[in-house]
């Protein structure tokens, strides 16, 4: 592979890298309007179905994607609200994010806490999927009352 090849083929993951950086800013800063603006207007979303979590449901919008975050902080105790990040790896328009994340559930003041990975696809600056895996079931618990 040429330098030039190298080059070519590390600009589309650069571009990737830069969309995520700016969608993980906006969900630190809780900006639903930013973060409208980087999901496509239709978006492959994958979160498991868990119907004893109320924010956790289907989606496929820009709006809906962006609305899952406030869901999120109004069920959230958002001083226990933590995500942490060990591996962020970026092949082309595809991202992956490992790392841990936990909470509390306002509810029912109970704890959850596990690993997680999000799979991220950009196209045209945009994210076009949204593909969370986590513990569902710790998640689901600590919204039992």
């Amino acid at each position: 592979m040429s330098v030039t090849s190298a080059a070519t083929a590390t600009a589309p993951a650069e571009a990737t890298r830069a969309v995520v950086e700016e969608f993980l800013a906006a969900r630190l800063a809780g900006d639903t309007g930013r973060l409208a603006g980087i999901f496509a207007e239709r978006v492959d979303w994958m979160l498991a179905e868990n119907p004893g979590v109320p924010w956790i449901r289907p989606r496929s919008t820009a709006a809906e994607c962006a609305a899952q975050f406030t869901e999120l902080a109004e069920h959230i105790v958002p001083e226990d609200a933590r995500a942490s990040v060990d591996v962020f790896l970026v092949d082309g328009a595809d991202a992956v994010l490992t790392g841990r994340l936990s909470g509390t559930v306002r509810a029912t003041g109970k704890s959850f806490e596990g690993p997680f990975a999000l799979h991220l696809t950009v196209r045209g600056g945009r994210i076009t999927r949204h593909h969370l895996y986590e513990d569902g079931l710790a998640i689901a618990e600590a919204c039992t009352p």
